[in-house]
């Protein structure tokens, strides 16, 4: 496996230059492959709420959409899909993902700053390498990775810190790792004391509709090989967006330290590419199913062994990691 990493301009945010050429690019492939209708009108509102952007992209991605002709001016506002002079019905109606033929969950628009994009791969870097052993981080080799300046990389670890996945001594360099089975064992037992309770006070709060949307998802996702991002949300819908409703702010803090489980979870399916278990997804069926029935005691009972089932999981995953070939690391993660 090879860690995928990426150079960010130093001290830029994506700009909307950046983000009329995406737009434009979308809108390009669903024109050539004429998957909208002939007539229809496009508008920069609704077309930049879509994206979720301002309408200055918009406007500079349909201007060079005419410029290539494939949509036209028309005596209304905005823009047609039809060829110039081409005599076609105007058809107003509402720009949606479905009728453009996009994914509902994808994100079209990658409007994050470069800070917000360096903080990411650097989870996934830390998090994948404290599975593997004990690193160094090399605050300044980061920031010339991805061509940033130093605070930037120490702000980012920083709020790793708080996540559990580097340490800092005082006048010393960052370290992550090594997690150990130890480690795993401690965190479930904080999970274990701390998940059941919370999952009692939050239950009533609760939306039926968005319980019954994560059993479809669940469902859905039997057999499947996930995503990292589907793996992810997978599991922060039961440990930590089930929980947020019971109000308990540190509680939520100390679990929002205690991700390990996850991380070993992620990587093993990472590197294996192999479906997620089905005894996992049952598991969570069934904290759901309590909750939609309003019974909070057996939901809790359920998460409880769910989590205590997850531990063995985990350790036994942890097994397998220990003889895999270590990933490609960044030049800046420096084993200790």
């Amino acid at each position: 496996m090879t860690m995928q990493t990426t150079s960010v301009p130093a001290g830029t945010e994506e700009t909307s230059t950046a983000r009329y050429e995406v737009i434009r690019q979308v809108l390009h492939n669903i024109l050539v492959q004429k998957r909208i209708p002939q007539g229809l009108v496009l508008l920069e509102g609704p077309l930049a709420q879509l994206f979720g952007t301002s309408r200055v992209p918009v406007r500079r991605a349909l201007s060079l959409l005419h410029d290539a002709g494939l949509i036209a001016r028309f005596e209304g506002r905005g823009f047609i899909v039809a060829q110039d002079e081409q005599e076609v019905e105007p058809l107003r109606i509402a720009l949606t993902r479905e009728l453009l033929g996009l994914d509902e969950e994808q994100e079209l628009v990658d409007t994050r700053s470069s800070g917000e994009k360096v903080l990411e791969n650097l989870q996934l870097v830390l998090s994948t390498a404290m599975v593997f052993g004990c690193y160094l981080v090399n605050e300044q080799k980061a920031a010339q990775h991805y061509n940033i300046s130093r605070s930037v990389v120490r702000e980012s670890l920083m709020r790793l810190r708080d996540k559990g996945l580097v340490e800092k001594e005082p006048y010393s360099q960052w370290l992550t790792g090594p997690l150990t089975a130890r480690e795993i064992a401690d965190h479930f037992e904080i999970r274990t004391s701390l998940e059941p309770t919370a999952l009692r006070k939050a239950g009533k709060h609760l939306p039926v509709d968005w319980l019954e949307s994560l059993l479809d998802k669940i469902r859905k996702y039997k057999g499947k090989q996930l995503t990292t991002a589907e793996l992810d949300g997978l599991e922060e819908d039961l440990h930590i967006r089930c929980l947020e409703p019971a109000g308990n702010k540190l509680m939520m803090q100390i679990l929002q330290q205690n991700q390990s489980p996850f991380i070993v979870t992620r990587i093993f399916y990472d590197l294996l590419s192999i479906p997620v278990e089905t005894a996992m997804l049952e598991e969570h069926c069934l904290v759901y199913e309590m909750l939609l029935k309003g019974n909070w005691e057996l939901a809790a009972a359920c998460l409880r062994d769910h989590l205590e089932r997850a531990q063995a999981r985990t350790l036994q995953r942890l097994k397998v990691l220990s003889v895999l070939p270590v990933p490609e690391l960044p030049s800046f993660m420096e084993p200790h």
